[in-house]
């Protein structure tokens, strides 16, 4: 059985076993990430429950279908040749954020500034600096997303969900493996369904000051009125990599419709253009920063999917 024969008998079994579960064939993933870039994905998953979850890891295991898990899709670039297999949406429709005294438990598609406001509101600490981060709880946790000196890792206590055959995990912060950046999940095929969060008591009226703060210097630095994926390398050990390219000189430069934000170095921006004009940009970036610098800097950036076919000329 080839793998299009596959999906569509896994998208036939899915919506046998549950009609109300959001399925999507060849979605366009442009419409799904922050950079506006990427071809479609043979079938988009958006589960609503935690049990749906489990469905779609199972079915998908049972026929070998290839399995991929995005949140908001503000950390990740997809190929121009899109996606072949499942892809698994945990963004907005699992959004519940419930608040036990000083922790607070969260869906995985909450995103971050629902939740540092629910943090906030409760008179809780720990979550400010995640007010202005675009993504979800679950891509801020596997990626240990972080700003302003504050990381997820920091105040998560538990992280819960499924491993690719369906089967439940649970995480401590220690068994997380925290890192800049870093998670263990990222080496792993597991999906978050929730998080759990301590925090420390402080005062509503300071904390919520501290956010407008964040997001008013953000504002400020970022280009956060074009299309964007973050930052789109990684801190090096020997300095910052916003400094590096803009020493380079690469501040405004561009590769067909992508462009090295000439407000912030260390924004790549899309103008445009195709997925393959973004990787192409990264890599020049690469390469003269290396070049000037002897540091190869590393994507923070998601890569997914495949190169679009030739075409004939």
């Amino acid at each position: 059985m080839t793998l299009n024969e596959k999906i569509t008998l896994l998208e036939s079994r899915l919506r046998a076993a549950d009609e109300h579960l959001s399925l999507k064939k060849d979605a366009l993933m442009a419409r799904y990430t922050t950079l506006h870039l990427g071809g479609p994905a043979s079938l988009l998953a958006s589960p609503d429950k935690t049990e749906q979850v489990q469905l779609l890891l199972r079915a998908a295991h049972e026929l070998e279908v290839p399995v991929v898990i995005i949140g908001n899709g503000s950390n990740l670039l997809v190929r121009d040749g899109g996606i072949r297999g499942l892809v698994i949406r945990m963004c907005r429709d699992m959004q519940h954020i419930q608040v036990h005294g000083e922790t607070i438990r969260a869906e995985a598609g909450a995103m971050m500034s629902t939740l540092s406001m629910a943090a906030a509101e409760a008179s809780l600490a720990g979550l400010t600096f995640a007010s202005g981060i675009p993504g979800t709880v679950g891509g801020g946790v596997y990626m240990n997303a972080g700003a302003y000196g504050g990381e997820m890792g920091q105040v998560v206590s538990l992280v819960e969900g499924y491993d690719l055959t369906g089967e439940p995990f649970r995480y401590s912060h220690y068994d997380m493996r925290f890192g800049h950046r870093y998670s263990r999940l990222m080496d792993e095929q597991k999906v978050i369904t929730h998080v759990t969060f301590q925090l420390r008591r402080g005062q509503r009226e300071a904390l919520l000051a501290e956010m407008v703060d964040f997001n008013t210097r953000r504002a400020d630095k970022q280009p956060l009125t074009q299309f964007s994926a973050g930052s789109t390398f990684k801190r090096p050990p020997n300095g910052y990599a916003s400094a590096m390219i803009d020493q380079c000189g690469l501040k405004g430069f561009s590769i067909g419709g992508a462009q090295v934000s000439e407000k912030h170095a260390g924004f790549c921006i899309n103008k445009g253009g195709t997925a393959a004009d973004f990787l192409a940009l990264m890599a020049h970036v690469q390469q003269t920063v290396q070049a000037q610098f002897g540091t190869m800097l590393e994507p923070e950036v998601r890569i997914l999917g495949e190169d679009a076919p030739a075409k004939e000329i």
